[in-house]
This record gives structure tokens, sequence and C-alpha cells, in this order.
């Protein structure tokens, strides 16, 4: 699809298409969306299930997703190996920790040994005022086997043992929490979980993204010393090309463990139900964020700029959509890509069940709304309206609404400093 121009406005259609300055600002902001994925979906599960219901498939998505996905950005950026190193690059560039609003701060003592601690931890601010038993059932239950599962896939030999975590004591503890991770080949691997074995065979683990060109401006991998922090604007725009398309599958790979996970514990419409409040949503609030971020308008030519860039719709090699911009938006979302193989969040979305589309162009104007123009096998086909008046926000965006990542800011740190062990 061709660049469309609206009011002297050009809208994007690929991350391509963006600026090395943009996608710097946009990067972070897919990874700290991606981490609230579980804001949007948490509460649905413990109306289904309960607290420990909720626990349980935390950590079953984690497990599923995390490895995968991790080693998919190693691979990208050209840092594979197998020491505390490398572990602690994959946490830099994970939806599981984004920068900032989860704060680690590392130590490398050697190949084999380091700390990590976190200054902040925005989930933890989100789940102390529900008491206790949520703290313990995010820092501990889920924390321990999750953590190591993201260490599997740099070394089926590392372990990630806490040195204190929450619920914290005294209450205004800090750092929020610390925590040694070893590598040492007595250790028992962790067991490979069947989530995982299934997600690895899902046509997203395997997908084939952008190539990262070595000419231009900017670090195009990030091999070298492990930094105190990635700063995104020392990148190429080929690297950060990959890395937010990348950063979006993280999120679809979550999701479809997280949908794994919910199919196992309930029925077909039950488990569909929760996936589609769980994507209204995220999806609402990242397209909010996104147009913030980039300095969008509110208008049909913010939206198509958003579309472009949005997680339920990329990578545009995982998901089929065209968004046609002239004197009205129209949106076709096709049914033929490795997204709809996987069962992925477009599936979701259809001419009965149109609210997280309505919620992710309400993100941009409120007034927005999309109605069917037709529905076949072959594509779902919408166009963007405007209301009279505003429309009441989703309850599944104003629940999701409450993590304070949805209001978090990130800020320049300068340059990073390198952790190498001399």
């Amino acid at each position: 699809m061709n660049d469309a121009v609206v009011s002297g406005v050009t809208a994007p259609s690929t991350f391509a298409d963006l600026s090395r300055e943009e996608l710097a600002v946009l990067v972070p902001e897919l990874l700290l969306c991606g981490h609230l994925i579980d804001r949007s979906g948490m509460p649905y599960l413990i109306e289904a299930f309960g607290r420990e219901g909720m626990t349980a498939v935390a950590i079953e998505e984690w497990q599923a997703a995390s490895p995968v996905y991790t080693r998919r950005m190693q691979r990208a950026l050209d840092f594979e190996g197998d020491s505390v190193e490398t572990i602690f690059k994959g946490l830099q560039l994970d939806i599981g920790a984004p920068p900032q609003f989860m704060d680690f701060r590392y130590r490398v003592d050697d190949h084999d040994h380091g700390e990590f601690r976190l200054d902040h931890c925005g989930a933890l601010m989100d789940v102390e005022p529900m008491g206790d038993e949520y703290v313990t059932a995010m820092c501990h239950d889920i924390e321990d086997p999750t953590f190591d599962a993201t260490a599997l896939a740099t070394n089926e030999y590392a372990q990630v043992r806490p040195i204190h975590r929450p619920p914290r004591s005294p209450v205004d503890r800090s750092p929020h929490c610390a925590w040694t991770v070893t590598i040492d080949h007595a250790n028992v691997p962790p067991a490979v979980q069947p989530h995982m074995v299934t997600i690895g065979r899902s046509a997203a683990a395997s997908l084939e993204l952008s190539p990262i060109h070595t000419g231009g401006a900017g670090r195009h991998d990030y091999t070298g010393p492990l930094l105190s922090d990635v700063r995104f604007d020392d990148f190429s725009q080929s690297a950060l090309v990959r890395m937010a398309e990348e950063v979006c599958l993280q999120q679809h790979l979550l999701n479809l463990g997280f949908l794994l996970a919910v199919q196992a514990r309930a029925d077909e419409d039950v488990a569909l139900g929760i996936g589609r409040k769980q994507l209204t949503g995220i999806a609402g609030l990242t397209s909010e964020r996104i147009r913030d971020a980039l300095g969008l308008p509110d208008d049909l030519s913010g939206l198509a700029a958003v579309l472009a860039v949005h997680p339920a719709f990329n990578p545009r090699q995982y998901v089929h959509v065209e968004v046609v911009l002239g004197d009205r938006l129209v949106i076709r979302l096709g049914r033929d890509a490795a997204a709809d193989q996987d069962g992925a969040w477009p599936t979701l979305i259809d001419g009965d069940h149109l609210e997280p589309l309505n919620a992710l162009v309400r993100g941009v104007n409120p007034r927005f709304s999309v109605k069917v123009l037709e529905e076949d096998a072959a594509a779902l086909t919408v166009e963007v309206v405007t209301e009279d008046s505003p429309v009441e926000e989703a309850s599944e965006v104003a629940l999701t609404r409450f993590s304070t990542g949805a209001n978090f800011a990130f800020a320049d740190r300068g340059i990073p400093l390198p952790l190498t062990v001399i």
C-alpha cells in the first residue's frame, strides 16, 4: 500500500517509513505497552478463576513465550551466547522488563555470576495496593518459574534467585527487589513446559522479519559490552525497524501463551471472551500512548499513522492489514496471514466483535467508531466514522488505565556506561 496524503500529512504504512528519531521514541513505548498486556487481561482472569487461577495463567503464558522471543531478539541483534551478560542484554529488550518502568540495574561479576536489582518496579506499584497476597503471587509464585524460563533461552543451567523481594519490609524499602543470577552445571535445568513447545511450533516463532542493513548511521547490533541502559537513538534506523517488529511479535507470542493457558481452563466461548477483553483494554491504551509519543493529530491521518505501527496489526509479515486513507479511512483485515494460522489477536476481531477495534480507534479520538462495510472468509472491511459526540471509554480500557504505566513518561538518562568485567 502506498503512502496516503490528507491535508498535507503523510501517513506511514510500515515501521520502515518512520525516521530513526521516531523509531527511537516508539520502541520503548512498544516495550511498555507489551508489559501492560497483563494489566488488561488479569482482572478477567481473577473474575473467572480467582487469584490462584490468574497466577497459574501468568506463569504459563510467560514460560511459553519468553524463551522463544528472547532467542529471536538475541539472533536479530547478534548477541547470542551462554553468559550472564547475554541474559541481561535480553532482559533489556524484553516486554517483561520495559526500560525505566521496570528499572533493572545490572552487575556482572564474570561469565557465570551476576546480580540485578529493580530500583523501580512499575508492576509492584500496580499490585501493592491490592495487598500482600497479590504481591506474593507476583513476586514469588510468578517470578520464580518465569525468571528461570527467560534465563533458559540463554543457558539451561542458569538460575535466578532472590536476595530480597516484596512484600516490602519496611514498606518503603528500596531497591524494590534484588536477585542473583548463577550459571552452574550442577543446577538442574527447568523442565520444558508443554505450552512452550506449542508456541515454539507457531508461525510467529519462526517468522522472517526485516533484515538489518549495515549501512547508515548508528549501531546495527548489540555486540560488545552490556550497557547500563539501552539508548535507542544510538541504533540505526534499520536496527530499530527490526527491534520494533520483534517487540510486536513478542506481544503476539505472549498473547498466544495467554490464550493457550486460558483455553486449558475454560470453554471456547469463555476463553474467546476473555481474550477479546484483554485485546480491547490494551489496544485502546496503546493507541493513545503511540499518538502522544509521536505527536500525532487526533484526526484520520493521525489514526492512519497509529494503525501503521500498532502492535495488534504488526509486524506486517505476520498480519495482513490494509489502511486506505483518502476522503475517508477504510481498514481491511485479511484472513490469510500467519497470524490467522496461529489464532492470534486479529482473529478475535470480526463483524460481531468490533470492541477491540473500536477501542483502538478511540484511543486516537473518542469520537471515532468503526462500521462494517463487508465481511467474508477473505477479509473484514470497515470504515472509520466520526460520531457527533465522544463515546464513553470502554470499561476494558478504563481498567487497564489503573496501571501506573498508563501515564508513565520516559526520561533521557544520558550516555549509558559499559558494564563489562575487565
